[in-house]
């Protein structure tokens, strides 16, 4: 069984891709995930095809505590890194800092 975590950044693409590459350069993450980038669903009227959304296909074994430390690598790499969403099963969380506390009330909400 599996199941998908997505993470997007509003006008963010050069701190997505680099997030991106981030989890790509993750053993742990790679051993339990297949990561890719895709487009967003476009809205009414708009146009689609950007690749605006990286997509975790997460298997059982996956470890959601591998994915905070890699996000509170990643954000210790940036000056001043966007605000990245991060969803999973309906459950949407915004990561807007690299405050402990915050990963870790994120990385309780994504297990439940």
């Amino acid at each position: 069984m599996s199941s998908v975590i997505w993470i997007s950044a509003d006008d963010a693409e050069e701190d997505l891709l680099s997030f991106y590459r981030w989890l790509q350069d993750e053993p742990d993450i790679r051993r339990h995930a297949v990561i890719s980038m895709e487009a967003s669903a476009a809205g009414e009227g708009e146009m689609g095809g950007a690749l605006d959304v990286v997509k975790l296909v997460i298997d059982t074994n996956f470890q959601i505590l591998n994915f905070g430390l890699a996000y509170a690598a990643w954000r210790g790499t940036r000056r001043q890194p966007s605000a990245l969403s991060v969803e999973r099963d309906g459950v949407r969380i915004t990561l807007d800092g690299g405050d402990p506390d915050a990963v870790a009330r994120v990385l309780r909400a994504l297990e439940e």
